[in-house]
């Protein structure tokens, strides 16, 4: 017993409450009396795993058996645990971590032991192949996720390696084997004895629940979950993980375990479809918690299961981590504390709320222990007692009497706070109405599905006439009930939105026209029906511009980007992007599955991602079109940086950790004007003096176009053109930096045609082994500020754009923004005869800085008539911007011939100036 604490001066006598001792626990008064003697074994501090071991072995050394000094071990270490919580602050992952390694090392000594005992009598089990077989306690829940409570019971799933046959003289088959294992591991743990128990053991989350077997194999787990799991599995599953033995944890055996789950638990894409599941479960949940408080008031303060309590937010984080973690791998966690720290990181969740909800469980987690604290019992209910609510409420720093209880209010304030947002999240953004399992009987007309002619005569006429044609089609008649009701749902809220004044009728019209193709991917559906805020977004979005539908039709999985709230508020970062990608590589890898699919698709969903961000940004106007051609060429530059490295570690002839490749961007890229589906224009060039390089690159290359161009279920990435390379289509897919400084330069009797010149004026290092770059540029520049004929080069020049206007010949009543005379290539025609005519004299030119940028310079030296330079550059940016719009909206570049007649003065002024 501990000293009476003296009263603080400044407190009142009568007000003054003492501070909470542990010793108020019946529980530890009870181990304080009866193992008086042990107490002394535990050393001070925080019980770990390798302690709580050596306590196992020192109480066995004293005489104790081993059930027994498994027992006393816990009781010891709940009791310290009590003080440490109670009287000294520790905090709440602590304590939990500590129940967590207690049940791991009393599952590890008891399964040796059984593991022994089995042996001797019937020796070991042994597979086909003559390998002992591996047994694994999968720890479910709490302990899975290493948050195990103070009077938890502890849910596992037994699983054996491999079918076989024991090779001792009294032969028992695998599975006869480890079920007697798994009945003397429960003897050991959860047998109710004189010393009581190590931890109740529950096993009813295994296949098949209560009626199947105590042990399965993995192949008997791995058909369960493919062909028998049910929704509600796929969240148990998710805390999962292997707890012993812990040498199959050590040496990886237990990680073939690790895909079949991770196969269970994720899908590959977005899975909004399990919101109604989770919904049911919760229902079921709920409603139990009701029924048990019925006519039992004090059962309404429950902080687990009551509304607003710890299983509502585990909830939260299961149906985000299962939804998302499928795509997104770095968010994969069984910690519910560091899974709301991950959601809010990646954007899925808002900080604010993920801090409310962490703070709520860190809160909620620490009143059930000292429920719990109180009798050793398994409840989360608080306790009637005025006196051991009074005891919690101190141990909190809080106050608790007959006039008022500041735990009390503290614990409605949290729950009402978890309530609310479970319920945002849960119930489409509004509060659960009355009524029967939540849902509302009298608010209106009952729901109609989207074929039936009641539904389609409410609609618009407008939309009544597209719908009326989807009902015509065999995909929409075979379409589950529920599934037409969610298209129901969709279209009725598009005409609501066109009533509220909130979206167009056009955009409307598009959202059928991009519904029809989706109408057998549910999982789109679903996401729009469980979030209305993205449907209200991307039904103004479909409103400003045609191209968005288009870009969503080829790529729907971006309508998720809609549901983060910083998508109008920030710019592409590529080291953000980069950074992010590259963790989502990491997790790949740290869960096995970094095999080319995965990341094939990771490249293109990241891509896609950012492209329609960009695209939200530009017909919302918040960017300018030289914006939106920097983002997307900084975008497809960090994208290509990204495939290399990946690539390169799955090439089998792989010589070096890093390659020496560089790739180097021509073009539109080149010149960081790219456009929304534009091709990429590319070279590559290496610098690698072993004797196999040009081999090892040759099959690299190759091996970079597939990953960059093959079209999978997530769709394409890019189109790649390499026709640049030196002699073209008929030359080498990549070459050597020296073969190609000797190409360009003129060095030999294979040397570059003056279009090949004009196209380096934009070429630039993109990607690839960064010392590359300035070598690349230093042959850049030779090749510029070489001594040329200028009139030579102007006819040459000339030669090849009459050659490209044959090509792409023009109705001379219209006129084509980037074709036609004084249209957008005679602007990049007559910069690269400046830069290519004066770079030598000019060194200034020589910067890939844009056709913009290098008119004006060009004027700045002399080379141009004072203003025509600047003209010319206000002209080209004035065609981009035309060029963009029709583009964004799906127009014709061609426009009328009197359409654009300054712009087009001021660049044959330029052509003029240029050519004479």
């Amino acid at each position: 017993m501990g000293s009476v604490p003296a009263i603080p001066a400044e407190v009142p006598p009568e007000t003054w409450l003492p501070p909470a001792l542990a010793e108020h626990s019946r529980f530890v008064q009870r181990v304080r009396r009866r193992y008086a003697a042990e107490l002394a074994l535990l050393p001070p501090g925080l019980p770990r795993r390798d302690i709580i071991t050596a306590l196992v072995q020192r109480l066995q050394a004293d005489g104790r058996p081993l059930g027994s000094a498994l027992r006393v071990a816990r009781h010891l270490v709940l009791e310290r645990l009590a003080v440490l919580d109670i009287e000294q602050g520790a905090a709440m992952p602590d304590i939990t971590l500590a129940m967590t390694e207690l049940a791991e090392a009393a599952l590890d000594i008891a399964l040796g032991a059984a593991h022994s005992e089995l042996d001797a009598r019937y020796g070991a089990p042994i597979s086909e192949a003559g390998q002992r077989i591996d047994f694994w306690v999968v720890g479910m829940g709490k302990l899975g996720a290493r948050e195990l409570n103070v009077s938890s019971d502890i849910d596992l799933i037994y699983v054996y390696e491999e079918d076989g046959h024991t090779d001792g003289a009294q032969r028992l088959s695998a599975h006869e084997y480890f079920s007697l294992l798994a009945r003397g591991l429960y003897t050991l743990i959860g047998d109710n004895t004189d010393d009581g128990f190590v931890f109740r053991v529950d096993l009813a989350l295994r296949p098949n629940g209560k009626s199947g077997p105590p042990v399965v194999s993995l192949a008997m787990l791995e058909e369960y979950l493919q062909v028998q799991g049910r929704e509600w599995e796929r969240f148990a599953w998710l805390k999962s993980r292997v707890v012993a033995p812990r040498e199959s944890v050590r040496n990886g055996r237990a990680l073939a375990l690790r895909s079949i789950v991770a196969a269970f638990v994720y899908r590959r894409y977005l899975d909004y479809g399990v919101f109604e599941g989770l919904r049911q479960l919760h229902r079921k949940v709920r409603d139990e918690a009701q029924r048990r408080a019925a006519g039992r008031p004090e059962r309404a303060n429950d902080v687990k299961l009551s509304r607003g309590g710890i299983r509502e937010i585990e909830f939260i984080v299961q149906l985000l981590l299962v939804v998302r973690g499928g795509q997104y791998p770095e968010i994969r966690t069984r910690s519910t504390l560091k899974a709301l720290d991950k959601l809010a990181a990646g954007g899925l969740m808002k900080t604010q709320s993920a801090q409310r909800l962490a703070q709520a469980y860190t809160f909620l987690r620490r009143v059930e222990h000292r429920i719990q604290y109180l009798d050793d019992q398994q409840t989360h209910q608080l306790p009637t007692s005025d006196v051991d609510l009074g005891w919690i409420a101190r141990s909190l720093d809080l106050s608790c009497n007959a006039d008022a209880c500041e735990l009390l209010d503290c614990l409605c304030e949290t729950r009402e706070v978890v309530a609310t947002e479970f319920d945002l999240l849960l119930h489409d953004g509004r509060a659960p109405q009355p009524g029967a399992n939540g849902a509302c009987r009298t608010c209106g007309p009952a729901p109609q599905p989207v074929d039936s002619a009641a539904f389609i005569e409410r609609l618009p006429p407008e939309l009544a006439e597209r719908v009326q044609r989807w009902c015509e089609q065999p995909r929409i008649q075979g379409l589950r009930d529920d599934s037409k009701m969610r298209l129901a749902k969709l279209i009725v809220r598009a005409a609501q939105a066109v009533q509220d004044g909130l979206c167009t009728m056009d955009a409307a019209t598009r959202f059928i026209d991009w519904l029809e193709p989706l109408l057998r991917r549910e999982s789109y559906l679903a996401l729009l029906v469980e979030r209305p805020e993205v449907h209200k977004r991307l039904l103004r979005l479909l409103g400003l511009a045609r191209w968005p539908m288009r870009y969503l039709m080829l790529h729907p999985g971006v309508i998720d980007e809609l549901a983060d709230e910083r998508l109008l508020h920030r710019r592409f970062d590529a080291a953000e992007y980069i950074t992010e990608l590259e963790a989502r590589h990491a997790a790949w890898e740290r869960s096995g599955q970094a095999d080319e699919e995965s990341l094939l698709d990771t490249l293109r969903r990241a891509h896609h991602a950012e492209v329609f961000r960009v695209l939200v940004h530009d017909v919302e106007g918040y960017l300018s079109v030289e914006q939106v051609a920097d983002e997307l060429s900084a975008l497809a530059d960090a994208t290509l940086s990204c495939a290399l490295r990946w690539a390169w570690l799955h090439l089998k002839q792989r010589h070096r950790d890093e390659p020496r490749l560089a790739v180097i961007a021509y073009g539109k890229l080149g010149g960081k004007e790219l456009g929304y589906g534009g091709d990429l224009d590319v070279v590559f060039l290496y610098d690698d003096d072993d004797e196999r390089a040009g081999e090892i690159y040759g099959a690299f290359v190759r091996k970079l176009i597939s990953w960059l161009t093959l079209r999978t279920a997530t769709g394409e990435l890019f189109d790649i053109d390499t026709a640049l390379r030196p002699n073209g289509n008929s030359g080498l897919l990549v070459t050597s930096l020296k073969s190609f400084e000797d190409y360009q330069t003129g060095r030999g009797s294979n040397t570059a045609w003056t279009w090949e010149h004009q196209a380096v004026t934009r070429a630039r290092h993109c990607a690839g082994l960064a010392e590359l770059g300035p070598r690349f540029e230093r042959v850049r520049r030779t090749v510029l500020s070489a001594p040329r004929d200028a009139q030579a080069l102007r006819t040459e020049v000339q030669a090849m754009r009459e050659k490209v206007r044959a090509a792409r010949p023009v109705k001379p009543e219209l006129f084509d923004v980037k074709h036609s005379a004084g249209g957008m290539m005679d602007v990049e025609f007559a910069v690269q005869t400046l830069v290519l005519a004066h770079s030598a004299a000019h060194p200034e030119l020589m910067d890939n800085v844009g056709n913009i940028a290098l008119l004006q310079r060009a004027e700045a030296c002399g080379l141009l008539p004072a203003g025509v330079g600047v003209a010319a550059a206000d002209a080209y940016r004035e065609l981009r911007r035309a060029q963009h719009r029709a583009r964004l909206d799906e127009q014709s570049t061609q426009l009328p011939g009197d359409a654009m007649m300054a712009q087009r003065d001021a660049v044959m002024v330029l052509w003029r100036a240029v050519f004479g």
